[in-house]
C-alpha cells in the first residue's frame, strides 16, 4: 500500500450485512445503485457511453473486490471510472477508497470541509451510542472513526456548485451529518444522490437495516453532530423537488412516495429524525 495513503488504526471489517448486499439496481439508464453490506454507492454513466463513468462513494471496509467486480460486470473488463466523488468521509463511505485509488489511479473529490478527515488531520467526533433507535446505535463506538490519509489523491470540490467529472450535475452542500457532507442533483430529470443527508431506512435499528424495511429517516443519529444544519439540509433537498433519491442507506425512493415522505420529514424532522436525547442534541432549533 502506498506510503502516502493509510487508514486509521481502527480500520476493520464490520460483520453486518443486509438482504440487499451484493445487489444492484438501475435507477435510471445511467444511474446504478449498488449495496455493499449496509451502504449504497452509485455508478453514474451508461455502460456504452464514450464519456465514461463516475463512482460516488466507496463502500464498506474490505469491499474493494466486490466493487471492482460489479463495475466490470456493468462497464466491461478493466472498467475504470474517470474519478470518485465522496458524499462524506465516514468509514462506510470510504471503506475501499485506498485500494480503489491504487487499482484505478483516478482522482478523488470531496468538499473542502471534509478534506481534514481524509488527509489524516482530524478525527470525526465520537459516535453517540446514547441516542435511541436500536442496536446499531448502541454498537456505533465500535465503528472506525479515526481519519484516513489520502494525501494528494483527494482534491476539494469547487465552491461554485459545479461537479468536475459530472457536467450535468450540481453540488449541494448538505452539512449536519458531517461538516462537508454533500449531495448531487441533476435538474434535467430530478435525480438526487443524497448520501446520508437523509436515508430511507431506520439506520439505528439492526432489524430494519438487515431486512431493509423502507422508511424515511433523517441522517444516521449516532454520527450526526449538528441537527440544526441537518434539518436545514433536508429542507434544501426537498425544495429541489427531486423525482428520485438514492440515499446512503436504504432502497431508492421516487415519485409521489418521495415527495410525500420528504414533506413529512421536513415538517416533522424534530419528531422523526432528531433523537430525544444524546450528546449532540442540545441546542437544536427549527
Amino acid at each position: 500500500m502506498s506510503e502516502q495513503m493509510n487508514y486509521g488504526e481502527d480500520y476493520k471489517y464490520i460483520p453486518m450485512t443486509s438482504v440487499s448486499s451484493g445487489k444492484g439496481q438501475e435507477v435510471r439508464p445511467d444511474i446504478y445503485s449498488f449495496t455493499t453490506q449496509v451502504v449504497n454507492l452509485c455508478m453514474i454513466g451508461e455502460p456504452s457511453s464514450p464519456t465514461g463513468w463516475t463512482l460516488v462513494d466507496a463502500g464498506m471496509p474490505k469491499s474493494v473486490n466486490t466493487i471492482i467486480k460489479e463495475a466490470e460486470k456493468r462497464f466491461g473488463p478493466d472498467a475504470r471510472p474517470n474519478g470518485i466523488l465522496l458524499t462524506h468521509g465516514h468509514f462506510d463511505h470510504v471503506g475501499a477508497i485506498i485500494e480503489l485509488i491504487e487499482h484505478w489511479g483516478v482522482p478523488v473529490y470531496a468538499h473542502e470541509l471534509e478534506i481534514p478527515y481524509l488527509t489524516g488531520q482530524k478525527s470525526y467526533p465520537d459516535a453517540d451510542p446514547t441516542v435511541e433507535g436500536g442496536l446499531v446505535a448502541r454498537i456505533s463506538p465500535y465503528f472506525p472513526n479515526e481519519p484516513i490519509n489520502l494525501g494528494q489523491h483527494v482534491k476539494p470540490l469547487p465552491n461554485d456548485g459545479s461537479v468536475p467529472i459530472l457536467k450535468e450535475w450540481q453540488l449541494i452542500h448538505t452539512p449536519g451529518h458531517s461538516p462537508g457532507h454533500v449531495s448531487f442533483f441533476r435538474e434535467s430529470d430530478g435525480a438526487l444522490i443524497a448520501g446520508d443527508a437523509f436515508v430511507t431506512v431506520k439506520q439505528e435499528s439492526l432489524f430494519k437495516v438487515l431486512v431493509q424495511d423502507q422508511e424515511i429517516s433523517g441522517p444516521p443519529r449516532y454520527f450526526t453532530t449538528d441537527w440544526k444544519q441537518a434539518w436545514y439540509s433536508v429542507k434544501k433537498l426537498k425544495d429541489l423537488k427531486p423525482n428520485v433519491a438514492i440515499t446512503g442507506h436504504g432502497l431508492p425512493m421516487e415519485g409521489q412516495q418521495l415527495e410525500d415522505n420528504l414533506a413529512l420529514l421536513v415538517n416533522d424532522f424534530d419528531k422523526i429524525a432528531i433523537p430525544k436525547h444524546g450528546r449532540y442534541v442540545d441546542g437544536t432549533e427549527n
